[in-house]
């Protein structure tokens, strides 16, 4: 259990994603750029098993938008994206229901 205020230190935003590449040094990785309300950030997330590149290209999505930046086998990733899976492991990306702005807050 975490506390409300924990929970609130979270950005959570929604972000359009606007570019999609293969990440060089992982077979697994793709490295894709977002717009998080006027701003873009890279991300590398494991989703290349469950998407091509085309498909992802102007979906929104949500991402963590505060986390703290790591390199990913020599790639910066400046943020995460919300997906879950099931059984079969692949992810599903977490996205709005409607048509909503990039950098909108997840409340």
């Amino acid at each position: 259990m975490i506390s409300y205020e924990n929970f609130k230190a979270l950005d959570i935003r929604v972000a359009e994603i606007k570019s999609v590449r293969d990440h060089p040094n992982a077979d697994r990785l793709l490295v894709l750029d977002v717009d998080v309300g006027g701003e873009i950030k890279q991300i590398v997330a494991g989703i290349k098993a469950a998407y091509g590149k085309d498909e992802l290209i102007g979906k929104s999505i949500v991402v963590l938008n505060n986390l703290e930046p790591v390199a990913l086998r020599g790639e910066a990733s400046n943020g995460m994206l919300l997906a879950a899976s099931e059984e079969d492991g692949l992810p599903v990306l977490i996205s709005p229901e409607k048509n909503i702005s990039p950098g909108a807050r997840v409340k």
